[in-house]
């Protein structure tokens, strides 16, 4: 790569940024002076149109070999405010993206106001974005050839990797720590129950790190029970799986914080508590120092769960389907065309009648949408099984 390219591009651009003026000539020298580029204009693609139901957006910038997005903001713009349309720049961009046929679509969106861009992992929709500045390009340029190639990883994808297979070993550790505590660490229902355990105790972490709880929320739990962890644990399971209401009012405070966790995740099946040995000692402070404490969940995307735990956990299980991996792209593959897609666009429907609508209209027209997904049930590979679409 050219260092002397990288800074003339960064010193040139370091006094302008208008949005309407400068976006097609930024992105044009961005990937042919920090990506290296020869001809950029056969790559990107400016004001691409998106129909969005019965109205036509248009993409600031596409780039067409990787489905990437860009959405450019004049260089005083904050990133993080709403425009006059009442979006921030990256719901903008979001509403464009969700309206792309799903080959089009890149994993990542951009989000720029010259100075200060962020990458935006489509994996993880909410979380936070790579912010990288402008004057930090000379360092920062190798960062940006996902860009332009699918082979090469975002900052995000690579760290995202590396903590993958930190969790790996993190469950593994645990897994074995806790299988010979089992009375028979051969046992069929044994190995079964181990397997849920691992995955409650693991969604736990996850959960406190990520804000679906407080933080530390369950790791302050535990640590209070450190002497005697199992009854706490059998405790919380129970109360995970209770809807707020019907909770006794008279459980203890620690216990009452803890948010109803919808989806069967800590339900017994038959009315069955799964088979927890003691866990004093040492597979506590696992938990405790090296996956919470000493590990951040919130950087793993869920949808890779499934991988991490059919490559750590009981081999047994994973022959006989007990865990299953299904990659984001052939989900969507499947579930886009036969119900998202549609979904979508009602929801686009919706929100444009919100616009003319009264607030008070609004809420009722949304909360009803919303409880129309909560109610939503789909029969999964033809078997009993059935999945719950919830509400965002």
């Amino acid at each position: 790569m050219d260092e002397k390219k990288i800074q003339e591009f960064i010193e040139y651009w370091q006094t302008r940024g208008n949005e309407k003026s400068d976006t097609q000539k930024f992105w044009l020298d961005f990937l042919h002076c920090v990506c290296g580029l020869e001809d950029p204009g056969k790559s990107i693609e400016f004001e691409r149109s998106v129909q969005r139901g019965e109205h036509t957006g248009f993409i600031d910038a596409y780039i067409k070999s990787t489905g990437i997005i860009i959405e450019q903001k004049s260089s005083h713009v904050s990133l993080d405010k709403p425009g006059e349309n009442g979006l921030t720049p990256f719901a903008q961009a979001k509403s464009y993206y969700d309206w792309l046929p799903y080959s089009e679509r890149g994993g990542f969106i951009i989000v720029s106001n010259f100075k200060e861009i962020r990458v935006h992992d489509m994996e993880l929709p909410m979380g936070k974005p790579e912010i990288f500045l402008l004057k930090d390009l000379a360092k920062d340029f190798e960062k940006f050839l996902f860009l332009i190639d699918k082979k090469h990883e975002s900052p995000k994808a690579k760290r995202e990797f590396e903590l993958s297979i930190e969790a790996g070993r993190l469950i593994g550790k645990l897994y074995n720590e806790l299988r010979v505590r089992y009375m028979d660490p051969n046992d069929k229902k044994s190995l079964e129950s181990l397997n849920i355990l691992c995955v409650r105790i693991v969604f736990l972490l996850y959960a406190e790190d990520s804000g679906l709880f407080k933080k530390k929320q369950f790791f302050n739990y535990l640590k209070a029970h450190e002497e005697y962890p199992r009854h706490a644990i059998i405790k919380l399971f129970k109360i995970l799986d209770q809807d707020v209401s019907q909770r006794d009012p008279y459980i203890e405070e620690e216990l009452k914080n803890f948010p109803y966790v919808d989806g069967e995740l800590f339900k017994d099946k038959n009315n069955k508590e799964i088979e927890i040995p003691q866990l004093d000692g040492l597979p506590t402070q696992i938990i405790l120092n090296e996956m919470s404490e000493g590990f951040d969940w919130s950087g793993i995307s869920p949808t890779i769960f499934g991988a991490i735990f059919e490559a750590t956990l009981n081999p047994l299980t994973r022959r006989t389907g007990g865990m299953h991996y299904t990659s984001i792209e052939n989900i969507h593959k499947v579930i886009d065309p036969l119900f998202l897609d549609e979904l979508k666009k009602q929801l686009s429907e919706l929100l444009a009648e919100c616009q003319q609508s009264s607030p008070q209209d609004s809420q009722q027209k949304l909360i009803a949408f919303q409880n129309k997904l909560a109610a939503l049930r789909f029969l999964e590979n033809c078997t009993t099984s059935l999945i719950r679409v919830a509400a965002a």
